[in-house]
C-alpha cells in the first residue's frame, strides 16, 4: 500500500463536498473492489472518502411496484430481505450468490454498480429489470448508465444514492461461475417486465449487454425453447485461461435457457 488521506463522512452532501475538493479522491463503499485494486497499485487515490456511516444511503423500501435499495446496503442484506424476496426473488437470489460470505457482508450494491466490473452480478439485474440509478444529482435509466468496461455515466462529483427496481412479472438469474471466486464467467438475467422481456448478460464481454434477439423471441413465447437455438456471436467477447470467446458465446444460450426455465417455476 501507500500513503493516502482518509475521511469519514456523515451525509451525502459532506461526501460530495469532499469529493469536489480533490480530483484524486475516491469514494469508499464496501471496499471489496477498491481496496484490492489499491493493493495491486491499479488504483492510487490521494484520498478515501468513507461512506460507511452515511445513514441516508442504507436501507430497502418497497413502494407500490418497485423496490428501492440504498447504495450502502450490503449484498447480504439484499439476499436476506423478506421484502426483496417477495417482490423480486431473483434479485435476492442473485445477491446471495455474490462472492463469498465476507464479500456479501461487506460489499454494497452502490459500490458494485458504480465500479461496473465486467463480471459483476448486479449490473445484469439493473439492466434486465430496467432499473433506475439514483444519484445526488439526477436519475439515470439502466440503458443509459453502463458505458463499457469499468465505465458508467457517472460524472465528476456524482454519488449513487440508491437503485430503484420495478418488480417484474417474473425473472431469474443464472450464472456459470468461476469455482474459486464465484464471479460470473457468464451470467444471464432474464426478466418479463411491463415493457416486455429483457435479457442482460454479464461476464461474457467487456461490459454488461442486452440480447435483442432473445428478447424478441421471448416476447412471442416466454419459454426456454424460444432461446435454445439463438446463437450469440463470439466476436468481441472475452477470451482467457478460463474460457474462450466461443465457449462464452455458447454459455450465454445455455444460461439464458436455464434462466427462463427458472423464471417459470
Amino acid at each position: 500500500m501507500y500513503s493516502f488521506n482518509y475521511q469519514k463522512t456523515k451525509s451525502v452532501a459532506d461526501a460530495a463536498a469532499a469529493l469536489g475538493k480533490n480530483a484524486d479522491a475516491k469514494l469508499l463503499a464496501g471496499g471489496q473492489s477498491l481496496i484490492a485494486a489499491m493493493k495491486l497499485r491499479l488504483s492510487q487515490p490521494a484520498q478515501l472518502i468513507d461512506l460507511g456511516e452515511v445513514a441516508e444511503l442504507k436501507g430497502i423500501k418497497v413502494d407500490g411496484g418497485s423496490v428501492t435499495i440504498g447504495a450502502m446496503t450490503r449484498h447480504a442484506e439484499v439476499a436476506s430481505s423478506a421484502d426483496v424476496k417477495k417482490a423480486i426473488p431473483a434479485l435476492a437470489a442473485l445477491a446471495g450468490g455474490i462472492g463469498d460470505r465476507m464479500v456479501r457482508n461487506m460489499g454494497t450494491i452502490g459500490g458494485s454498480v458504480a465500479h461496473n466490473d465486467p463480471a459483476a452480478d448486479y449490473p445484469a439485474a439493473v439492466l434486465a429489470l430496467g432499473a433506475t440509478v439514483i444519484t445526488n444529482k439526477r436519475k439515470i435509466a439502466a440503458d443509459d448508465f453502463f458505458k463499457g468496461m469499468f465505465e458508467t455515466a457517472l460524472q465528476a462529483g456524482e454519488i449513487i444514492t440508491a437503485v430503484s427496481f420495478p418488480a417484474p412479472k417474473r425473472a431469474a438469474y443464472m450464472k456459470f461461475k468461476n469455482p474459486a471466486s464465484r464471479y460470473a464467467m457468464v451470467g444471464v438475467f432474464v426478466a418479463e417486465t411491463a415493457g416486455g422481456p429483457r435479457v442482460a448478460v454479464t461476464g461474457a464481454g467487456p461490459g454488461v449487454f442486452r440480447v435483442p434477439e432473445m428478447e424478441k423471441a421471448l416476447a412471442g413465447k416466454f419459454a426456454p425453447d424460444s432461446v435454445a437455438n439463438i446463437a450469440v456471436k463470439s466476436s468481441g467477447l472475452n477470451s482467457d485461461i478460463h474460457a474462450s470467446a466461443e465457449y462464452r458465446a455458447h454459455l450465454i444460450t445455455v444460461m439464458a435457457k436455464r434462466a427462463v426455465a427458472a423464471a417459470l417455476t
